[in-house]
Order: structure tokens, then C-alpha cells, then sequence
């Protein structure tokens, strides 16, 4: 059976795409996942806004938010809560890395059942290690959610232990960046503080929320040193919210207030969550 709720590619229900798409071939594009309520995704303008901005970037046409909207609607259809991932490709082009002048690119929408956003886990927090596999620093490419995600894929083959959640990953500068599947916040000395992704990591739009809603917050560099004094530590995603870091290894935390404060601004953006 199926994992999707339903697929559309360039609006058409169907599971497949061509096997000379640059998607494919080369990892030639963006993607998205979105987390969907009741038919609605509180973080859909942020979205957007990061796949057009880094449409411009890779000189890739980006589809009308309005008709990824609409589409992304038809798929999530009797999913009261729902992932959406919108991927788009630079589509079909001739043999070679050159891409074509005029691409018309794919746009693939489909649904998936949403994790649940409670238990245990976003009261008392999660487990994290550290990751061996690096971050290549590319400031062309980084911020951006596009298709070639190898270093995260060695990153998870690291472990197989079902009490980790996640692992993190430093830069080959040896700076902290992020987890595998969302972003990193830390309070240390009193400043909430998040690691700089101009050179390698991405640019999440739940750390853009944060963000915004934070305007104290730091960016800047963090290394591992600096994370082992850190007072609070949590994980941003789009999908999954605010996860308090109970440990990282051997070094344990405390789910502390400000954790506590983003965590009922993510349910007043309408996020249902465990109370915390």
C-alpha cells in the first residue's frame, strides 16, 4: 500500500515522474514539507517564501503559491492533520549538467499522515547524539531545502538506537549547525541563541518564526564547547514544533522557560501540542 494520501504530479494523479528528470539525475531542485490543521498550514507564507527566494537563487522557476495551495488542499483531503511535500525539479533536459534555457519544471504534491505532536517527549524532551558526518560549507547552497540531502542521509545511518531522536551536526569548520531534520536553539548566559546557516544548514521556517518572534535572539557561531553550558536547548521543525533536548550524549538538560514560551506560541499559531 501506498505511504501517500494521494500524489499529484504537475496536477495529474499520479506516482511517478520521468526517469530523465534533472530531480532525479542530479538532485536539480527544492522541496518543501509543510504541516497542514484542519485543511490550513499556519507557516504556508514562510514557506513560500523560502522556495521562491531560493527559486532565484537556482534560477528555477518556482509554481504560483496560489496553485501549489489549491493542490496541496486536494492531497491533505480527509487528513485532519497532514504533511504536505511540495518537491519541484528543474524537470527533463538533454544529457550533461548544463541546465536547459527554457526548463519547465515539475512540481510533485503529496500528502502524508502527520506525526502527532504530544506525549512525553515535548513535556520532559528528547535524546540527541552527536553526528561523525560533517556539513560541507557551500554558501551558494546553503539555507536552502533543496533535493540533495546525502549528508544527512549518512548522518541517520549512524544509529539505529530507538531512544535517539536525532543527531547533530557540525560544519567541516567544526561549528555546531543543526540536527538532521530540524534546527538548533540553545539559551547560554541568558541569550537565546541559534547557529548561522550562510554557510552550510538550512534555513527553516520554524527558526524564522522563532526568529521573528524573538528579536533578542543571536545568531552566530556555536561550538561544541559553548552547547555544554547551555541552560536550554531545543530543536525547531515545521512538522514536529518545539522539542525540548533532554541529552546530548552524556551532558543532560532541562526543558527551561523560554522552551516552555515557544512552545505555546507554536500551539497559538494553531499547532495542537502536549501541554507544557
Amino acid at each position: 500500500m501506498s505511504a501517500f494520501a494521494w500524489v499529484l504530479v504537475d496536477g495529474v494523479s499520479v506516482q511517478t515522474v520521468s526517469a530523465f528528470d534533472r530531480g532525479l539525475s542530479y538532485g536539480d531542485g527544492l522541496f518543501e514539507t509543510i504541516r497542514f490543521v484542519d485543511g490550513v498550514a499556519p507557516l504556508w507564507s514562510r514557506h513560500m517564501q523560502r522556495l521562491h527566494e531560493s527559486g532565484e537563487r537556482l534560477r528555477l522557476p518556482v509554481p504560483d503559491a496560489a496553485l501549489l495551495l489549491r493542490e496541496a488542499c486536494v492531497v491533505a483531503k480527509g487528513l485532519d492533520q497532514a504533511v504536505v511535500r511540495i518537491t519541484v525539479t528543474r524537470g527533463l533536459g538533454e544529457r550533461g549538467y548544463a541546465p536547459p534555457t527554457l526548463p519547465q519544471p515539475t512540481r510533485i504534491v503529496a500528502a502524508f499522515a502527520a506525526p502527532a505532536m504530544a506525549g512525553d517527549a515535548y513535556v520532559h524532551g528528547i535524546c540527541l547524539r552527536w553526528c561523525e558526518t560533517r556539513l560541507a560549507r557551500q554558501p551558494r547552497l546553503a539555507g536552502m531545502k533543496h533535493l540533495n540531502r546525502l549528508e544527512q542521509v549518512l548522518a541517520r545511518a549512524e544509529w539505529s538506537d530507538p531512544s535517539i531522536t536525532d543527531g547533530l551536526q557540525c560544519d567541516t569548520d567544526g561549528n555546531v549547525i543543526a540536527a538532521t531534520m530540524a534546527n538548533l536553539f540553545a539559551v547560554i548566559d541568558g541569550v537565546l541563541v541559534t547557529p548561522s546557516v550562510e554557510h552550510s544548514g538550512v534555513a527553516g521556517v520554524a527558526r524564522a518564526e522563532i526568529l521573528a518572534n524573538r528579536a533578542a535572539a543571536h545568531v552566530g557561531d556555536i561550538s561544541r564547547k559553548d552547547l555544554l553550558r547551555a541552560d536550554e536547548v531545543f530543536l525547531s521543525s515545521s512538522v514536529r514544533g518545539i522539542l525540548p533536548v533532554q541529552a546530548v550524549d552524556d551532558t543532560v538538560y532541562v526543558p527551561g522557560p523560554v522552551t516552555r514560551a515557544l512552545q505555546r506560541h507554536w500551539r497559538g499559531l494553531g499547532f495542537p501540542m502536549e501541554q507544557a
